[in-house]
C-alpha cells in the first residue's frame, strides 16, 4: 500500500474514487460534509478556493463550548463581510467548520454567493502555516524611543560595538535570528508571530514603528479573563480609528497582542492598511508605560503629547459600540413605541454628552418581569470572545421553566459605571421590583454594581467561570484531592457541614496557605450549593447549564443590517414556544400515578412541566421512611431517610398550628416546589391537600395572565398599579390576537369586551 504524504499546511481532499488529491491542484469546491484535521486546514483550503474564485478570506466568528471553553466551531468569511470599513460590502459568503467528537472538523454550513464582483485568480492573503515562522525581509528604519529600563539593548561588549541608549534592539524578539552572538534586526516591522516579554514592550515597539511610517497610536480595546480578570489581549490602533471625534475617520490599522501561558505576549492579529495619508516622522511623544501591575492596564486612551513625561495620561471611558448603531436602534425604538405604548428604552450619556450603553424592553418583557423577575440571569455571552457588538440580555424563567426575555442591552464598556447604569435602568423599567436572586459573572465591576443596585439580592457566580478556574488551579492536585473536593461541594447538606468538610480537606492536604482556595472560600456564599439553597433561584440548575436565549441565531458579531430582524425573529420564536406550552397545559391531561388528592390538586393548578416535577417528587416519597424524633407543643421534627440507604436522610420540621413545614434539603426555598421529604411527612400526618402557601402562583397555569391577587396588596400603590396595567394589557392583547384571526372571532371578542365594559360601568 502506498501512502501519500502532504507537506505541512496542505489539505488532503478525498475524491469520489477514494483517492487523495492535493487540494491546491484539485480545484475542489467546498461542500457540506467536507472533513479536515484542523480548522487551520479548513482555512487553507478556503484560501485556495478563494484564490481560484477571485476573493480574499478573513477569519470570522468562533464559538466556544459552554462546558470547557474550547473552540467548537469557526467561520471563515469573505474579506468584504460586514460594514466596519468603507471597503466592505456586507458580503454573505462564508464557510463554517464544526468540531466533531472524533476530533475532525466538518464543514456544516456554506454560502457561496457574493454581493460584489470577483476578481479572478488573486494572491492568497493568509500564509500557509510552516514549521518555523520567519520574519519579513528587513526594512531599514531608524527607530528611536525614550529609554525604557525593561528593554534590553545591545551590550557594548558584543563584538566591541556600542549601541546608543534608546535604540531598540530586536534581540529580545524571538522573530529575530541570532548568529554568532550578533543580533540581526529583522523585526523592524510588526508581523504575526512577533513576540514580546511585556505589553509595554509591544506598545513601545508599535509606537516607534508608527513614528517611522507616519501615524499616531492609541491604546485600544482590551479583553480580560473571565476567570481572574487579568488582561489576555490588547489592541494598539491608529489614532484615526473609530468615528467618536471629528478628527477620526474609521481607520482599520491596528496590532493586537495576546498573552501566552509563559507570560509573554505575541502579535496574533495585524492590519497595516490605513485609509488616510501618512506623515513619516510624526511624533508620538509623551507615551506612558502600561502599568499592569498597578492599574490592570489602560483603557482606550489617546497618546497625547506631554511636556512632563511624569504627567498622567487622561483617561476616558471606552465605548465598544459602533457609532452607526445608535441612529439605527433609535429609529427602531421609536417605531416600536408607536405600536407598543409600554415599550421602554434608555441611552446612557457620558460627561461629554456622547452616547454610551443602551437598554430596551417591550411591554411583554416588562410584564414578564412582574411575574418571573424574581430569579434573573444577566447573560453576557458576548464577553466570552472578541465580539464587535456587546449584546447582553436579562433572562427570567417562566411557569414552564422556559427562558423569557426581560430586557436587552448593548454595554459600552466593562466598568462598574456601565453595569450600575444598566442595572438601575432595568430596575426603573420594571417599576423598582428587585430580583430575589441574580446569576451573573463574578468580575469585580459586576459584583460592585450588583451590590450597589440590588442590595439584598443573592448574587450567584456563573458556574462555568468557577469550573474554568478549578481546572486551572487544581490541575496539579492529586485525583484523591479532586474527589474529596467534589464530595465536599455537592454532598454537603448544610453550610455547617460544608465548612467542616472544607476545613478538614485543606488541613489534610496542608493547603491553608493556598491563595486561590482561600479566596474562593471567602466568596462561598456566591457559588457553593449549600449556601445557594436558602435563596430562591427558580430552579436554575446549580451547574448553571442553560442555553442562551437566542442560541446561535443572534450574537455580538451579527451585522447591524441583520441585528434587528434576527432579534425580532428569535424573540417571536421563543414566545411561540411559550404559547404552545400554554395550550398544552390547558388542553392536555397528564395521567395520575397515585390516588392521592394532593396529586389531583396539583394537576389542576400546575403547568405540565411543573406538575411532572412535583409528580416525580410525590412518587419518590414512597421510597422513604419517616420517623418522628421530637415533639413539643405544635412543633414536631421528623427524620426522613431513603429505604436501603442509611446515608441519605433529611430533617423535616412541622408546625401544626399553621401547617408550616421546612426541610434540610431546602428544595422549596430554592425551587418553590415541595420536596419528597416534606410530602412524606404530609402523608404520615394525613394532610391530603397542599396548603396554599406551597402553591407558588408563578408555577401555575394562570401565571401567564398575571392576575393580581390579594397577596399583592403588600406592594406599593405605584407597583400595584403597574402590575394591574401590565396584567390587563396582556389579557387585552390576547383578545386582539385571537379576535382578529377571523370575522366571527372578532364579533365574539368584541361582544365579550362590550359586556365586560357594561359591568365595569355598573360597578363604578
Amino acid at each position: 500500500m502506498v501512502v501519500k504524504a502532504y507537506p505541512l499546511g496542505m489539505v488532503a481532499i478525498i475524491n469520489n474514487n477514494g483517492i487523495a488529491e492535493d487540494e491546491g491542484d484539485s480545484g475542489v469546491e467546498p461542500y457540506v460534509g467536507l472533513e479536515f484535521d484542523t480548522p487551520e486546514q479548513a482555512r487553507d483550503f478556503y484560501n485556495s478556493y478563494a484564490t481560484r474564485t477571485g476573493f480574499k478570506v478573513r477569519t470570522g466568528q468562533l464559538y466556544r463550548s459552554r462546558t470547557d471553553g474550547t473552540v467548537s466551531s469557526r467561520r471563515f468569511v469573505c474579506s468584504k463581510e460586514g460594514f466596519q470599513l468603507n471597503s466592505r460590502t456586507g458580503c454573505p459568503a462564508f464557510i463554517r467548520v464544526q468540531r466533531r467528537d472524533t476530533g475532525k472538523w466538518v464543514l456544516d454550513q456554506i454560502q457561496k454567493e457574493h454581493n460584489h464582483e470577483l476578481g479572478g485568480h488573486i494572491e492568497e492573503t493568509t500564509p500557509r502555516p510552516s514549521v518555523q515562522q520567519r520574519a519579513p525581509a528587513p526594512t531599514k528604519l531608524g527607530i528611536s524611543v525614550p529609554h525604557r529600563p525593561k528593554m534590553k539593548v545591545v551590550d557594548e561588549a558584543d563584538k566591541g560595538r556600542s549601541c546608543p541608549s534608546g535604540v531598540i534592539s530586536f534581540k529580545r524578539f524571538k522573530g529575530a535570528e541570532e548568529s554568532d552572538g550578533q543580533t540581526q534586526p529583522k523585526a523592524t516591522e510588526p508581523y504575526a508571530g512577533l513576540e514580546f516579554s511585556s505589553a509595554n514592550e509591544a506598545c513601545q515597539f508599535y509606537q516607534a514603528y508608527a513614528e517611522v511610517v507616519g501615524f499616531r497610536v492609541r491604546i485600544g480595546q482590551l479583553f480580560r479573563s473571565k476567570v481572574d480578570g487579568s488582561i489576555t489581549s490588547r489592541r494598539f490602533v491608529c489614532s484615526k480609528e473609530g468615528f467618536q471625534h471629528p478628527s477620526r475617520m474609521g481607520c482599520g490599522a491596528y496590532m493586537r497582542i495576546k498573552r501566552q501561558d509563559s507570560g509573554g505576549w505575541i502579535v496574533d492579529r495585524l492590519n497595516k492598511d490605513h485609509n488616510h495619508d501618512l506623515e513619516p516622522g510624526k511624533k508620538n511623544a509623551g507615551m506612558k508605560k502600561i502599568t499592569e501591575d498597578v492599574t490592570g492596564g489602560l483603557d482606550s486612551v489617546d497618546l497625547i503629547e506631554l511636556n512632563d513625561f511624569s504627567n498622567h495620561i487622561s483617561k476616558t471611558r471606552e465605548n465598544t459600540i459602533g457609532k452607526e448603531w445608535y441612529p439605527v436602534l433609535l429609529d427602531y425604538f421609536q417605531s416600536k413605541q408607536a405600536e407598543d405604548m409600554g415599550f421602554f428604552y434608555a441611552i446612557e450619556l457620558d460627561s461629554n454628552g456622547s452616547c454610551m450603553s443602551i437598554f430596551w424592553a417591550d411591554s411583554r418583557s416588562r410584564f414578564a418581569c412582574s411575574q418571573f423577575g424574581d430569579a434573573v440571569v444577566f447573560d453576557t455571552s458576548y464577553r466570552k470572545g472578541e465580539y464587535s457588538v456587546p449584546f447582553a440580555t436579562f433572562i427570567g424563567f417562566n411557569h414552564h421553566r422556559q427562558p423569557v426575555l426581560l430586557g436587552g442591552a448593548l454595554v459600552a464598556d466593562e466598568s462598574k459605571e456601565a453595569f450600575s447604569w444598566l442595572f438601575q435602568t432595568w430596575l426603573r423599567a420594571m417599576s423598582g421590583r428587585r430580583p430575589r436572586s441574580i446569576v451573573a459573572d463574578q468580575d469585580l465591576p459586576i459584583q460592585q454594581a450588583v451590590a450597589q443596585v440590588f442590595p439584598g439580592t443573592h448574587h450567584r457566580f456563573s458556574a462555568w467561570q468557577i469550573r474554568s478556574k478549578e481546572r486551572e488551579n487544581l490541575r496539579s492536585f492529586p485525583n484523591e484531592f479532586k474527589y474529596e473536593y467534589e464530595k465536599c461541594l455537592y454532598q454537603s447538606q448544610t453550610t455547617v457541614e460544608f465548612d467542616t468538610m472544607w476545613s478538614a480537606l485543606v488541613n489534610k492536604y496542608g493547603l491553608r496557605d493556598n491563595m486561590w482556595l482561600r479566596e474562593i472560600y471567602e466568596k462561598r456564599e456566591n457559588w457553593v450549593p449549600a449556601y445557594l439553597r436558602a435563596s430562591f433561584f427558580g430552579g436554575i440548575p446549580v451547574n448553571g447549564a442553560f442555553d442562551p436565549f437566542y442560541g446561535t441565531s443572534l450574537n455580538s458579531l451579527t451585522s447591524l443590517r441583520e441585528f434587528i430582524s434576527r432579534y425580532e425573529q428569535g424573540l417571536e420564536q421563543r414566545r411561540e414556544e411559550e404559547r404552545k406550552e400554554d395550550f398544552n397545559s390547558y388542553n392536555l391531561q397528564p395521567f395520575l400515578q397515585t390516588k392521592e388528592p394532593v396529586e389531583e390538586q396539583c394537576r389542576r393548578l400546575y403547568t405540565l412541566t411543573i406538575f411532572r416535577i412535583f409528580q416525580s417528587e410525590l412518587a419518590q416519597s414512597y421510597n422513604y421512611l419517616g420517623l418522628k424524633t421530637y415533639e413539643e407543643g405544635a412543633i414536631s421534627r421528623f427524620l426522613v431517610r431513603k429505604c436501603g440507604n442509611e446515608n441519605e436522610k433529611h430533617a423535616v420540621t412541622f408546625s401544626a398550628s399553621n401547617l408550616n413545614a421546612s426541610c434540610s434539603c431546602q428544595m422549596f426555598e430554592y425551587e418553590g416546589l415541595l420536596c419528597r421529604h416534606i410530602l412524606k411527612v404530609f402523608n404520615l400526618l394525613d394532610i391530603r391537600e397542599l396548603p396554599s402557601r406551597y402553591i407558588l402562583h408563578r408555577w401555575t397555569k394562570n401565571a401567564e395572565f398575571g392576575f393580581v391577587r390579594d397577596v399583592e396588596s403588600g406592594v406599593t400603590s405605584q407597583d400595584l398599579k403597574a402590575l394591574m396595567i401590565w396584567s390587563l394589557r396582556e389579557a387585552a392583547s390576547k383578545y386582539i390576537e385571537f379576535g382578529t384571526s377571523s370575522l366571527e372571532k372578532y364579533k365574539l371578542a368584541y361582544e365579550i369586551m362590550r359586556e365586560g365594559g357594561k359591568k365595569l360601568c355598573w360597578q363604578r
